[in-house]
């Protein structure tokens, strides 16, 4: 099939354009942990095809460029050829500040035919702690630098105007700019690739548009083999001593998947909440999970997803509400939720619950008279399964990052790792048993602001079928005054103090 051709080159496309950023990022969070995404997107703004990277990015893609279309249409602003617009704003975006989104038009015998978006995760956006992540945020604005849409390339030259304004509020400026570079690298890479396929196969749009329609038809007849109904679940985010409810009605029919989020706590003054992008993002994942096998996951599949998120709750905030960590820890959670609806849909097909929690770890200060900036999220067990048992010491759901190599992290800034291990012992006992979380530990050798975000440190990730839960996490800072623990909050760190980081083990999976 000539469309079948096409759609796989368009998604090597998003693959070699995903490789020119990795390749050519300056910080490590990107160039060791692959923390970006890239897909290619057809002239009427639908997602065509995406490179295996971050799922909290990719099913935000959906929401984020459909949003900055309508709001540039809404400007009267058209993309000319060579032209690039970069937002990090998240009720735009989809995601959080610190994911710098960028949209690049594909230009072919002058027509727009395509664009080629991407989401890169900066290690520092601006604001008043290390990395931009902010546990006791209430607004945005207490997170870091909003930046609105805004041409950061026009007819192929650079913005100096917003180029400066960018680089002047991200602590990091070296960094950023040369991670912006390395976005825009790969916008031309991914349009170069583009207009190489519209001149070998001529006009593809056409290919395209069977592909979506192939991925909707064939997401429709997998979900058509579940049992229809209405599946009720609920679970409970932890925060500052609070179990906060996310409740979960999920509709099964012959016309898709529809997730109800009616009863979830509200929106909350902590930087928990999700943008839209990020709850249709985590409901995807599980949705598409469950799917298995091949399916195109483009537009086809995500039309047959719908969100429901009453405003102004946990699941879809009001701006300005903080969002740093709904990208972070809630989509954890409501990925959680939606594969427990699935679990009493598909009795027998779901494992248990993974880690839950991106154990996020955010450093910085000054070091040999300049400013550090260094971010990391840290793997734990996937839960147990119906026909084994759960991975140790992996990311799970939302988080599909690699770990900075202990290496680099010490090389380029001043910690000294003590520890890296499996948590044995952490997964939930069953008949499979969960997953082991890890243990990472290390030493500051100058003074460090750390803020730490994370979740499932009180109440262990759910076992299924009788299998036990798993152990919840643990920070612990080692002072030369005695050893104490801390939860999501930030602490001034002296030289020669020690963390040490325990991530929670998956739930088990049948009775022990």
């Amino acid at each position: 099939m000539r469309w079948e051709i096409v759609h796989r080159a368009t998604e090597y496309v998003a693959e070699e354009a995903g490789i020119a950023l990795r390749n050519s990022a300056f910080s490590p969070n990107i160039r060791e942990r692959m923390d970006h995404s890239v897909a290619v997107v057809d002239a009427e703004g639908r997602i065509i095809a995406q490179a295996e990277h971050i799922p909290v990015h990719l099913g935000s893609f959906h929401i984020g460029v459909a949003n900055l279309l309508g709001r540039l249409a809404g400007e009267g602003v058209d993309l000319e050829d060579g032209d690039a617009v970069l937002t990090n704003d998240p009720y735009i975006s989809g995601t959080h500040l610190n994911d710098v989104m960028v949209l690049y038009p594909v230009y072919w015998r002058g027509r727009l035919v395509a664009y080629i978006a991407s989401k890169a995760h900066y290690v520092d956006a601006g604001g008043p702690l290390p990395a931009s992540l902010n546990p006791r945020a209430k607004t945005i604005y207490e997170e870091g630098v909003v930046v609105p849409p805004v041409k950061i390339l026009r007819r192929g030259q650079i913005n100096r105007e917003a180029l400066g304004f960018i680089l002047e509020n991200f602590k990091t400026p070296a960094v950023a700019r040369g991670d912006l570079e390395a976005q825009l690298a790969a916008s031309r890479v991914g349009a170069a690739r583009v207009r190489d396929l519209f001149e070998k196969f001529g006009d593809v749009s056409e290919q395209w548009r069977e592909a979506v329609e192939y991925g909707r038809r064939l997401a429709l007849a997998e979900v058509g083999k579940w049992p229809a109904g209405r599946y009720e679940a609920e679970d409970r985010l932890d925060w500052a001593g609070e179990l906060l409810p996310i409740r979960l009605s999920l509709e099964i029919s012959e016309g898709g998947i529809t997730a109800d989020f009616e009863g979830t706590a509200r929106q909350v003054e902590a930087p928990l909440n999700a943008v839209l992008g990020v709850t249709f993002s985590a409901v995807s994942f599980a949705v598409r999970s469950a799917i298995g096998g091949h399916l195109p996951t483009n537009h086809g599949f995500y039309s047959v997803v719908k969100v429901k998120a009453p405003e102004g709750t946990l699941v879809n905030p009001v701006k300005p509400a903080a969002v740093g960590a709904g990208n972070l820890e809630t989509s954890q959670r409501v990925a959680d939720v939606t594969f427990l609806a699935l679990s009493k849909a598909l009795p027998g097909r779901i494992p248990a619950a993974g880690s839950g929690t991106m154990m996020n770890v955010m450093m910085g200060g000054v070091w040999r008279g300049r400013y550090w900036s260094y971010y990391e999220t840290i793997g734990g067990g996937s839960g147990g399964r119906p026909n084994g048992p759960g991975v140790s010491g992996v990311h799970v759901n939302m988080t599909n990052t690699l770990n900075t190599p202990i290496e680099i992290a010490e090389r380029e800034y001043p910690v000294r790792f003590t520890a890296y291990t499996i948590r044995e012992g952490s997964g939930g006992r069953g008949r499979h048993p969960g997953g082991d979380g890890i243990v990472r530990a290390f030493k500051v050798l100058a003074p460090t602001t750390l803020s730490i975000i994370a979740s499932r440190l009180e109440i262990g990730p759910w076992g299924l079928e009788g299998g036990e839960p798993g152990r919840p996490g643990r920070v612990t800072v080692r002072r030369r005054g005695g050893v104490k623990t801390i939860g999501s909050e930030t602490v001034e760190l002296a030289e020669g103090d020690e963390v040490v980081i325990e991530t929670p083990g998956g739930g088990g999976y049948g009775r022990p």
